[in-house]
């Protein structure tokens, strides 16, 4: 794993900015961390019936968006809380029922109450105010990110290889996909089907998670890549030297001796 940073999180301060000090098109509360600038865009749900009151977006750094945040209310409690984007798993619980899991989410206690409590506080500051009018921000740092990969292949499947993201060691992304294209392997971000269908009829896919500029988009896909092919190159070196032994093990004379570290031993 290539680690870009150093240090770790440290208390935010939070504010509304408005007019020309805003983030282009994305209206909404700033924070600024130790390490790492993000903005967290609310949309309220206008459903009476339903648990689900709204939905947030978080972009780090101005680089990087994360989606389908659902903030969701606990009708029995009477309070909010935040859901990040889950998929499907192949899991079952104990009663076969299907396993969900967060496609991101923080990774430190300290974060994850940070980061709830922002898009909660930027919620209700919504329900009350609406949102703000739009503005530019430029000079935004790219947050700092480091990767891990997993060499995969399945029969039948063009998946390569999965990824995980991790930003500041603060937050994660799951399931990043590699996928073998027609001359190399290609990085395909998280995502889940809509109801809409492309010219040909195909399903077509959004993805949940995703850099927002090219410049981050190439650091970030290089990175991940790079680290596929050292991961892919280690396993097959590992599969070599595996085999090599196995193949020592079980070689057998003629005679019918079994032969360890070059010495031929009868069998009682």
């Amino acid at each position: 794993m290539r680690d870009y940073r150093t240090g770790g999180w440290g208390r935010t301060q939070n504010r509304i900015k408005k007019g020309k000090d805003r983030t282009d098109g994305f209206p909404t509360i700033i924070c600024q961390g130790m390490y790492m600038k993000y903005a967290i865009k609310v949309n309220e749900v206008k459903k009476e019936n339903g648990n689900v009151k709204g939905f947030a977006t978080v972009v780090f750094g101005d680089s990087f968006k994360i989606t389908n945040i659902a903030i969701v209310e606990n009708k029995d409690k009477g309070q909010l809380f935040v859901s990040m984007p889950r998929y499907k798993s192949n899991e079952r619980s104990e009663d076969g029922s299907a396993i969900y899991k967060d496609v991101c989410n923080p990774i430190t206690a300290e974060f994850r109450e940070e980061l709830y409590s922002n898009i909660l506080e930027e919620y209700e500051r919504v329900q009350a105010q609406g949102q703000p009018e739009k503005g530019t921000e430029k000079d935004v740092t790219p947050p700092e990110f480091s990767v891990t990969v997993t060499p995969y292949e399945r029969e039948g499947s063009n998946i390569r290889g999965l990824a995980r993201i991790y930003f500041e060691d603060s937050f994660i992304v799951n399931n990043v996909n590699i996928l073998q294209g027609k001359e190399k392997v290609f990085v395909a971000m998280p995502s889940y089907k809509t109801k809409q269908k492309d010219e040909n009829g195909k399903d077509i896919y959004q993805d949940i998670c995703y850099p927002v500029t090219k410049e981050f988009r190439e650091k970030l896909y290089s990175e991940i890549e790079r680290a596929y092919a050292e991961a892919k190159e280690k396993q097959q070196e590992q599969a070599k030297e595996q085999s090599q032994k196995q193949g020592k093990e079980q070689s057998q004379d003629k005679d019918g001796f079994m032969k360890a570290s070059g010495e031929p031993l009868p069998f009682r």
